[in-house]
């Protein structure tokens, strides 16, 4: 087989890619930020490639004889002092790519966009086919994945060989950031949760995901979209998990929508106008949080054989990891 480039390669979910793709036994191509943490590439035999993800000229010559793309490259965060740069590498960065991957004529390209592009079932479960319906609660990442799926969709259209996978919250070892999911796991692990709230969540173990982008570039249909998400859960189900996996407390005073909202608000208004730094929430992602969004993998399962470990399982992985690394 061809070699094989990964754009987002240091990144959570990108750098379980690449172990998969090594794996298999493929010749793997990473592309990273400059000045990225690179801490899960350390111990593999791979080429690293610093740029820009929207520096085409270079793209074209990195892609040049590459056979399949994977296109991870992008900023997971739900606040950030200048959100243009959210869109500058989120939408802006999957035109590029995908410019570039069309001029080097890859054969296969698995985009991965995330499960906040797909709209939300009022207590019911969403699918593939559910249309984005979020405008009132979405922050710059969600609109910034949204709008660069339908980009990706747009490319698959015009006959570039583009596969699109939607993860979930993805749990597991080598959360670097750590990531928002992340966050939560040592959150609970440092007993700094100090409320339950209502909501829920699609999850998956993080090499699972992987495995699942691996499988859509093999079994995946061009211009089809494959939600990554194994397990439906409450969030406070979460947080007793958790706690019992980690040997906390799980935190028992609960919080209404709207105080919780409020003190969503004040942290991001605090952020904005003082401390200047990332908050521990904001508005937009309380909201969200609040909301059930529970997705259904039946079409990834069924196509792709999407593989599915219990989610305890990952909890553990995640808490084992995090304690060795935060020493």
């Amino acid at each position: 087989m061809g070699k094989v480039a990964v754009t987002g390669a240091a990144g959570f979910i990108g750098s379980a890619v690449v172990r998969k793709l090594l794996e298999d036994r493929r010749e793997v191509i990473a592309l990273v930020e400059p000045g990225a943490n690179t801490k899960n590439l350390d111990d593999l035999n791979i080429e690293r490639v610093a740029l820009d993800v929207n520096d085409v000229a270079r793209l074209k010559k990195v892609l040049s004889g590459c056979e399949a793309l994977y296109h991870l490259a992008a900023i997971y965060k739900t606040w950030m002092p200048n959100p243009e740069v959210i869109y500058r590498v989120n939408v802006e960065g999957t035109v590029s790519i995908l410019l570039a991957a069309q001029e080097a004529k890859i054969k296969r390209i698995v985009y991965t966009s995330s499960i906040a592009a797909i709209g939300l079932v009022e207590a019911g479960v969403a699918s593939e086919e559910t249309e984005f319906n979020l405008f009132d609660i979405a922050n710059d990442y969600i609109l910034s994945k949204w709008q660069s799926e339908r980009i990706a969709v747009r490319f698959a259209q015009s006959g570039l060989p583009v596969v699109i996978v939607n993860p979930g919250f993805p749990f597991g070892p080598r959360d670097v950031t750590p990531t928002p999911t992340g966050k939560i796991i040592v959150a609970m692990m440092n007993g700094e949760v100090p409320a339950r709230g209502p909501g829920g969540f699609s999850a998956i173990d993080v090499d699972d995901c992987a495995a699942g982008h691996v499988l859509a570039e093999h079994k995946g249909r061009v211009g089809e979209r494959y939600i990554l998400a194994n397990h439906n859960i409450l969030f406070n189900d979460l947080l007793d998990l958790v706690a019992r996996v980690a040997g906390t407390k799980a935190p028992l005073l609960p919080v209404p929508k709207e105080l919780a909202s409020l003190i969503g608000l004040g942290m991001e208004l605090w952020a904005d106008h003082v401390s200047h730094s990332e908050p521990l929430a904001t508005y937009r992602a309380v909201r969200y949080a609040q909301r059930t969004a529970f997705f259904s993998n039946e079409k990834a399962k069924r196509e792709l054989g999407l593989p599915t470990r219990p989610l305890e399982e990952s909890i553990r992985r995640a808490v084992s990891w995090f304690r060795t690394s935060l020493r």
